[in-house]
């Protein structure tokens, strides 16, 4: 079974990029600053396969 079940990605959108950070589920997980990506659809479909690789079979819960 897989660790992680869900996982938090927080967006501060702007117009030319995003600042990435997430979290995991666990009780008093640490946010992780992923860093900044370019503000494109095809930059935050990149970054959502990533997170799938790296966590298989979470749930990804994404905010801004």
């Amino acid at each position: 079974m897989n660790k992680h079940s869900m996982i938090f990605i927080g967006l501060d959108t702007h117009k030319e990029f995003h600042e990435v950070v997430y979290c995991e589920e666990q009780r008093g997980a640490t946010p992780v600053h992923y860093g900044r990506i370019p503000s494109s659809k095809v930059s935050v479909k990149k970054l959502l396969r990533q997170f799938e690789s790296k966590y298989p079979g979470a749930t990804l819960h994404v905010v801004y």
